[in-house]
Parts: C-alpha cells; structure tokens; sequence
C-alpha cells in the first residue's frame, strides 16, 4: 500500500501559511488568552476571569460606540469615493485610465505619519488653508475648528487609506466584460440600471474589501487620533496604546483589542449579509 502523501497544494502553499501561522494566528492566540488573565504589581499572573470584558463594556462602551461609528463613517466615503474614481480608470479613462491608477497608487508613498503631519499643517491656525482664506479675504481670522476634531481625523485617515481601497474595487471592476454593459445599452437600460444591476453586483467582492479593510484599519488607529483628534476625539485605540504602554496592563489592553475585533466583525457580517441579500435581489429577473 502506497503510503500516505499530502496533495501537491498543500506542499506549494506550506511556506505562506506558516509564514502566516507566525505573524498573524499565533500572535492573536496569544493575545486572545492574555485578555482572560490579570496584572498584579504590573506583573501578569495567571488567574483566568472576563472582568477585563466586563470593565471594558462598563468604562469603555462610549468609545466603542464612537470609534466604531467613526470607522464606518470613514469607509463608506472612502467606498464612495474608491467606487467613482475606479470606475473612471476602467470605464471612462479608456487608455489613461492606467495613468489615473498610478497616479492613485503614487499618493501612497511618503509614509503614513508625513501624511498625518501634513494634514496639521494645512489645518493649524496658521496653516496653508487659514493663510489662504485670509489672503483672498473670506475670513478676518483663523479658523480654529478644522483641527483636534473628529473632522480632522476623518479627513486625514480617507486621504490615507482611498489608495488602499481603490486597488480591489479597480480588480472587481476588470473583471466585468464590455458585452453585457454594451448589450445592456443596446436594449434601452440606462446609466442607472446598468450600474444597479450589472456592474455594483458584480464588484461587490471589491466594494465590500474595500470597506472591510478601511474598517478595520481605522477601527484600531491610534495615531491620528493623537495627532489631530486632540482631547474631542476619544477613539479606542489610544486607550489601547496607554494599557499596553502607561498603564503597563496588557491584559486589559488585549481585551479592548478584541472588542473592538468582534463589533467590526459584527458590522461587516450585517452588512456582508445585507449586501448579499440585495446582490441576489438584483439577480432576479
């Protein structure tokens, strides 16, 4: 009897699940079970409990609700917008379309933080945006409200993360064909329903990765926050930062972590869900 072998897949793809294994699953495990232990004298000991889950619904429930409400303000704009500039590259770009690509990808370089101190200039009192109005005339003072809000953060985390967003949405939208749109036209739908029923349901892989990505990218930032969100924005990952690092409680820290992990999963399982439902609607003849 031939002796047992492993398909040829599972040989070809061991070095990046392992590679994946190491930096992605073990870490979670790791910090998944250090959310259920305590600090004593700034020493973990192991003594499981779901107190740190409790204190976190009990204290930190206000800012849950406001970085989570925050992430998905920001990555619907950022949907919206990756969604019209992705179908200008593809349909109406023709053969620049590729150029409107790169030049989306090239706004990624320079480095998150260049990018976020770059947004406290241009929105400081004496900023490019301040300096200019008052220059034309339009004010007689600075503004102060464009910095240390949650506009500002808003706006700094869609400038970053558009790029990133614009790439699977651009794939989705490659892989329709010219023929149904074209066929589409030749029986009278208009712009509206070819969109509706033709290329949203086909690039809804894209949409939603796109979403899902921006999320949870924002869900746990902590640095634009920080930087531009001054003392009116209180979003979830600054108080992770300050258990892990001031409050030397990383069990705690853990533990808001995977909070903030399971209510983005639950926002992306409703709106995969939902999203479904209306791709499947859309199918229907």
């Amino acid at each position: 009897m031939a002796g047992f072998r492993l398909p040829r897949s599972v040989g070809l793809l061991s070095p990046s699940l392992g590679a994946n294994a190491i930096c992605f699953v073990v870490p979670l495990v790791y910090f998944f079970v250090l959310s259920f232990l305590q600090v004593r004298s700034f020493q973990v000991v192991f003594d499981p409990t779901t107190s740190n889950y409790v204190r976190v619904l009990q204290q930190y429930s206000g800012p849950l609700v406001s970085t989570l409400s925050l992430a998905v303000t920001v990555a619907a704009i950022v949907t919206v917008i990756g969604f019209i500039y992705a179908s200008a590259c593809r349909f109406i770009g023709g053969s620049k379309g590729g150029w409107l690509l790169a030049i989306a990808m090239i706004t990624l370089f320079g480095g998150y933080l260049a990018k976020l101190y770059a947004w406290r200039t241009i929105l400081g009192e004496n900023g490019i945006l301040n300096t200019g109005l008052i220059e034309l005339g339009l004010i007689q003072a600075p503004i102060t409200a464009l910095l240390y809000n949650n506009f500002a953060v808003v706006l700094a985390l869609t400038h970053y993360t558009l790029p990133l967003a614009i790439l699977p949405i651009y794939g989705s939208l490659r892989a329709i064909e010219d023929l149904p749109i074209a066929a589409a036209r030749d029986l009278g739908a208009t712009d509206f329903r070819i969109l509706k029923d033709i290329i949203v349901p086909q690039c809804a892989t894209g949409l939603f990765s796109a979403f899902a990505m921006t999320l949870l990218f924002v869900a746990g930032d902590a640095i634009a926050p920080r930087l531009l969100g001054g003392t009116s924005s209180s979003m979830v990952g600054v108080f992770i930062q300050d258990q892990f690092g001031f409050r030397v409680n990383a069990p705690m820290g853990s533990a808001l972590a995977f909070t903030v992990i399971a209510g983005s999963a639950i926002i992306l399982l409703i709106i995969g869900l939902g999203g479904g439902r209306l791709v499947r609607q859309g199918d229907q003849p």
